[in-house]
């Protein structure tokens, strides 16, 4: 696979939605410790809802449609914080991606971009926040450098996959300071964040979803 197509986004979100099923109860453990142990139950039905969404559109729907159906349909089936904020996410990447037909490295980088901006507006957050911000920023960055370095698609994604598991990692050093969990301070550090998980196993799955491809 060398790009991504309007179309190729049903088994992307099919990618998706197998894999937040599979990794449900590990993220209710995991916002378990500081949280309130949602968080599992809410992507696994957002990504659901997203996948029945963008696959009921037609086989015209453009690329910007599809992501924009996708963040509506997760955010009237998942309206806690995460869902909200993820489905904001969809939206605004489909937003800056108005007119593009296909998903290269270049384009791919401007979906997290746009991803990423909507979720830190939305969520009033900053980097070192201890939140899902604290794995966009370097996937987006890493993956505008695999845009300008020419990078083909697999290897870009592939990069960009590693450099969001090694900024979840990094999240353990953090102090949270947003949501319930920032009522336990401290107690966060050492813990990856649960939200910043999310974006990790995003970053995975579309990397390991373009090599079945």
């Amino acid at each position: 696979m060398h790009t991504i197509g309007s179309t190729d986004l049903v088994p992307l979100f099919e990618s998706w939605s197998t894999l937040f099923t599979e990794k449900r109860d590990e993220l209710i453990a995991l916002d378990g410790k500081v949280g309130d142990s949602d968080l599992g139950i809410t992507m696994s039905k957002g990504f659901a809802a997203a996948l029945e969404a963008v696959r009921a559109e037609g086989s015209e729907a453009s690329l910007a449609k599809r992501f924009k159906t996708a963040g509506a349909a997760m955010a009237r089936a998942a309206p806690s914080t995460m869902g909200t904020l993820t489905a904001t996410g969809f939206m605004r990447a489909g937003k800056a991606l108005d007119g593009v037909t296909e998903l290269g490295v270049p384009e791919i980088a401007i979906f997290w971009s746009a991803f990423r901006d909507g979720i830190g507006e939305r969520g009033k957050a900053k980097p070192g926040d201890k939140t899902i911000l604290d794995v966009l920023y370097p996937l987006t960055a890493e993956m505008e450098a695999q845009a300008a370095a020419g990078t083909d698609l697999a290897s870009a994604l592939a990069t960009g996959a590693r450099t969001a598991e090694d900024a979840l990692e990094a999240t353990k050093t953090m102090t949270a300071q947003h949501g319930k969990a920032a009522a336990f301070r401290e107690k966060t550090v050492g813990l990856q964040d649960a939200g910043a998980t999310v974006a990790a196993l995003m970053a995975r799955g579309l990397f390991d979803f373009a090599v079945a491809h």
